[in-house]
């Protein structure tokens, strides 16, 4: 019992986390922050949080940096943090909290499409794993596409009768509900296929350089330099860097810490324990959790189209995730079954006799 109750509260706290995040940053931004600085604060902090696990845990186990992994962290730096996130904080910005985190769940269809052509999965439409895959694949981009461009009639839940007088000073809850219902969703959609990109890469990556904190702390300080850059191209402000707000400085540190560093090494101990399909499977609980904050704290009013946008997107990410699951143990038990064949001595009775 022990054994499965940890990971499940651990996977529990992390999405809790990401919640946090997505609501505290939206607050930020409305209340003026500049959100290429925020994403550059986050990797600043990001950085300061990693580098003393990298130290302490791989100094000793870690390989030898070569120009050619040097340049594929590089390529992790640019499509796994700085377009990354600079697109997903500009769509939320543009958009609301439970759009956000509905369309991440798209991350695993979309890697699949992006990994087909590299040799990375197999479409494999013969199969039962591989018509599941293609199918949620479709559903998910399906879903995507309806919450992007279909809005409809709001969905009339009633008043939230929690007030989170902060949010009403800064804004956040009249103009959430006056959001680019078009752009932020495209922009999202961009950080999903960026994703996709960045664990294509990361794949390699992690086979060549068996240093996950190491490579993760260079990639936030490579990623640090690249969004201050974009950052000033875009606002050459020097006030636009301001911390004096406090919700600014705990939305920067909250998610540098809790949601890069923190999230990172919780998630590689429940991925060393139950493998990245149990991790995968709790993604659609954030969005749950995001629709009744932003509802409760941001007065955030939903859509038809946001809903069924959303169910289609589960459906189809559950979809993809379970012809994987369904692959992996096929293949799991070809192995096995190799291994035994190989294992079993065979005799020559003729010789016995």
């Amino acid at each position: 019992m022990e054994g499965d109750l940890f990971p499940f509260l651990t996977m529990v706290i992390v999405q809790l986390g990401y919640a946090g995040m997505n609501i505290i940053s939206k607050v930020a931004m409305d209340s003026g922050m500049n959100p290429y600085v925020h994403v550059a604060y986050r990797q600043v902090f990001a950085t300061i949080a990693i580098a003393p696990f990298a130290y302490f845990m791989e100094r000793k186990t870690r390989p030898k940096m070569t120009a050619s992994i040097f340049f594929q962290i590089f390529l992790c730096s640019i499509f796994g943090v700085t377009v990354n996130q600079i697109t997903y904080f500009v769509g939320l910005k543009n958009s609301t909290p439970t759009i956000a985190c509905a369309l991440t769940n798209i991350n695993p269809a979309v890697t699949f499409i992006m990994a087909v052509p590299f040799g990375l999965e197999k479409v494999g439409v013969k199969s039962k794993a591989g018509q599941a895959k293609v199918m949620g694949t479709i559903i998910c981009v399906g879903g995507a596409l309806l919450l992007s461009f279909y809005h409809g009639s709001i969905v009339d839940i009633g008043k939230s009768s929690i007030h989170w007088k902060y949010a009403e000073e800064t804004g956040t809850k009249s103009s959430i509900n006056h959001v680019n219902l078009i752009l932020g969703p495209i922009l999202l959609i961009v950080s999903a296929i960026s994703w996709a990109i960045w664990l294509i890469i990361q794949t390699r990556v992690s086979q060549k350089y068996g240093a996950p904190y190491s490579s993760s702390a260079l990639m936030c300080l490579m990623a640090t330099f690249q969004c201050v850059v974009v950052a000033f191209f875009f606002d050459h402000n020097l006030s636009a860097w301001s911390l004096t707000s406090n919700i600014r400085i705990i939305s920067s540190v909250y998610s540098g810490i809790v949601c890069s560093a923190l999230a990172f090494c919780l998630m590689s101990w429940c991925i060393e324990r139950k493998g990245p399909l149990y991790v995968s499977v709790f993604s659609p609980l954030l969005l749950v959790i995001v629709a009744i904050l932003s509802w409760a704290l941001l007065e955030e009013k939903l859509y038809v189209g946001t809903v069924a946008g959303s169910v289609l997107i589960v459906l189809g990410l559950y979809g993809v995730l379970w012809g994987k699951n369904r692959e992996m143990s096929s293949i799991y038990h070809i192995e096995e079954e190799a291994a035994d064949k190989k294992a079993t001595p065979i005799y020559d009775l003729e010789s016995l006799s």
